[in-house]
């Protein structure tokens, strides 16, 4: 069984999060753990995401305060494919760059950094100045990858889901967990050219 810390902050974007406990539930040897900020429920509420709280939670296989720095995933010794933050606010980047654990989402991701675990964060807030490129900057540097959900169009999107799916998709494709919801480059429609 492989486990997976999924983390959703109070950035714009909450359906990311969302999609991929979706998307994990769907694959049966992944076990997923979440933290949810209550920035991340009031902007679930604010984007028309129609779920409460305790419907998003469910999604998940085990759950934890964002308050609980003593929680499992808090500890190196709690062995996980690593940490998909989305939406990642510019907070929580600012949090995980400068190693300042202040909650249990930051504190996880810099648990997955020290262990040289995966760290994915799906960075929402833009356009960028030069004090956000420097926090990803010295968060790429620390081992995380930033990931901000950007559309690619060579897959025809028809649907707000379908750009979803894909940029969802595509995060976890970087903990070798693949997702058939994924539009591959020229999987099939090129291969005889």
């Amino acid at each position: 069984m492989r486990r997976m810390i999924v983390a959703i902050t109070g950035a714009s974007g909450t359906c990311y999060g969302i999609r991929a406990l979706e998307m994990l539930r769907a694959i049966e040897d992944v076990e997923t753990h979440l933290v949810i900020s209550p920035s991340a429920i009031r902007t679930a509420q604010e984007e028309g995401i129609d779920m409460s709280a305790d419907e998003i939670r469910a999604l998940a296989d085990v759950n934890y305060s964002h308050k609980d720095i003593g929680a499992a995933i808090a500890s190196g010794s709690f062995r996980s494919a690593g940490m998909l933050v989305a939406p990642c606010s510019v907070k929580t980047l600012s949090g995980i760059a400068h190693c300042y654990a202040e909650d249990l989402i930051t504190r996880a991701a810099d648990v997955c950094l020290k262990e040289r675990r995966r760290l994915v964060l799906m960075l929402r807030e833009t356009p960028f100045h030069a004090g956000h490129i420097a926090l990803m900057d010295q968060a790429t540097r620390s081992g995380a990858i930033i990931m901000p959900p950007v559309p690619g169009f060579y897959t025809k999107p028809k649907t707000i889901d379908d750009i979803i799916n894909q940029s969802v998709g595509r995060a976890l494709d970087l903990f070798d967990i693949s997702h058939p919801a994924v539009r591959r480059w020229r999987d099939t429609d090129q291969a005889d050219h």
